[in-house]
């Protein structure tokens, strides 16, 4: 079984649908490590509504703070510090889909980052979406990850751009899974589609 870390570029890239996505395509688990902010509307919530299989479980977040801001913010505001020890992969014999908060260097507290959540046996992938900069965020995200070791491959999401995309290809040599487009709205059987569009590059 493997485990996936679902990291993006930035914040608002769509790593929850991929999550989504990945998560209904290998009937996973689903576990998001540091929710901060809309504990009404997490994002293992939304996950959840996506999803049809019945095999997928959803795993409790290590912490979930109330400000919806940078992790070691969050914390601060509640009054707790993030300890990297307390934040223990759950335990499955299935397939498990992490998701990370906002990009690779996200603080949790003054020393470690979201990066410190990978495992060096994770498949990570890295959600990307065309900005002004998205190229740049894009670089330093697979540079970091490879010079660790990883393996990594890309998603993008949103309308397609050849020519940023081209390069970053070039430039990388990661491999792509695949595009979510831009899509009038996310339900379960839109999730579903790119479930089995997906499934077998992964």
């Amino acid at each position: 079984m493997n485990t996936y870390f679902i990291t993006g570029i930035s914040t608002d890239v769509g790593k929850t649908i991929v999550s989504a996505i990945l998560t209904e395509a290998l009937y996973a688990d689903y576990w998001k490590p540091v929710q901060a902010g809309e504990l009404d509307n997490c994002d293992t919530k939304k996950v959840e509504r996506l999803i049809s299989n019945s095999i997928s479980k959803f795993h409790k977040n290590a912490y979930a703070l109330n400000t919806p801001m940078s992790p070691h913010g969050a914390a601060a505001i509640d009054g707790i510090h993030i300890e990297l020890q307390k934040i223990k992969v759950p335990s499955t014999n299935n397939h498990l889909v992490i998701e990370g908060a906002g990009g690779l260097l996200v603080p949790l507290n003054n020393t470690d980052t979201v990066l410190d959540l990978i495992k060096p046996n994770y498949k990570v992938i890295v959600v990307s979406r065309h900005y002004l900069g998205s190229i740049n965020h894009t670089l330093l995200t697979i540079k970091v990850l490879k010079d660790r070791g990883f393996d990594v491959s890309i998603i993008y999401t949103g309308n397609e751009h050849k020519s940023t995309e081209d390069i970053i290809k070039k430039m990388t040599g990661v491999p792509v899974i695949g595009r979510v487009e831009e899509e009038p709205y996310f339900d379960k059987n839109v999730v579903q589609e790119y479930a089995e569009m997906f499934k077998e590059k992964l």
